[in-house]
């Protein structure tokens, strides 16, 4: 990968933690979820006038990645009600690097050298060895949180993959991402109202919801232009280095813990962005 497209990965990536922290300290998920929809939908329309049309081989793509995407982001949500933020985004970032390598060699004929497959492997590990830091262990209270966190890895996978096809065929990132923007938002508000019945408590978390929206609409839109430059599988690893941010972010604002473990783990992925950027 060229170094502006590894910078913007990992721009996206600090982007991504901060969104997500915003919105897992709001209680209402579903608000939460239907705010964001709202916004991004609202965002998406300047850019949606100002770029052409994706290419018409993109639009299946689009389509198939907003509805995944309405599916990831409820996944997401729920995972946050369920746990501890600095427990779920690692599992749920952890689990779709390796997947989307596997899928991105199968169906968008992406090669990775052996270096390239061990930097995937080792980011992964390194963030899966956060979530059991500190000694932490699994019950069975926290099977619920854990399966919700692992569903969501595997929608931002398959998200992934999709997108990464659908990006090449379109003729240019900006197109895409406008329009999966518009249609994602506008689809996740509709699937967050009746669980509503039409109500939005919205007072005093709309400007969270904006900010998350444009935090999003940003993180994604570096994500999925540095996909037109490099192979899937890195790009989906470097971009889930966020989860060191969010473990950051959960110590200092959500007073979870912060150990030698999650130093560890810090740089197992540091060693594992490096393989990827030497293969």
């Amino acid at each position: 990968m060229p170094p502006l497209a590894v910078a913007a990965v990992l721009a996206a990536a600090l982007t991504h933690a901060v969104w997500n922290a915003l919105a897992h300290a709001v209680s209402d998920k579903v608000t939460m979820a239907a705010l964001m929809g709202a916004w991004s939908a609202l965002l998406a329309v300047p850019l949606v006038l100002l770029a052409p049309l994706p290419a018409t081989a993109a639009w299946p793509y689009i389509i198939a990645s907003a509805l995944l995407h309405v599916g990831y982001n409820g996944l997401l949500l729920l995972s946050y009600r369920l746990g501890e933020f600095s427990q779920v985004y690692p599992v749920a970032r952890g689990t779709s690097p390796w997947l989307v390598g596997i899928a991105g060699a199968l169906v968008a004929g992406d090669r990775l050298s052996p270096l390239g497959w061990a930097g995937v492997a080792v980011v992964s590990a390194g963030l899966m060895s956060l979530v059991f830091s500190g000694g932490y262990r699994p019950t069975r209270t926290d099977v619920p949180a854990l399966a919700a966190a692992l569903g969501t890895g595997v929608a931002i996978a398959s998200y992934t993959v999709v997108d990464g096809l659908g990006v090449r065929q379109a003729g240019g990132a900006l197109s895409y991402a406008a329009w999966l923007f518009l249609l994602e938002g506008g689809l996740t508000l509709l699937a967050a109202l009746p669980l509503r019945r039409g109500h939005l408590p919205v007072r005093g978390t709309w400007r969270t919801g904006a900010a998350c929206a444009a935090l999003s609409i940003l993180a994604y839109g570096l994500v999925l232009w540095a996909q037109t430059q490099g192979a899937l599988a890195a790009v989906a690893a470097l971009r889930e280095t966020g989860v060191i941010a969010g473990a950051i972010i959960g110590a200092l604002f959500f007073r979870e813990s912060f150990g030698r473990g999650r130093v560890i783990g810090a740089v197992v992925v540091a060693a594992g962005i490096g393989l990827i950027n030497l293969g």
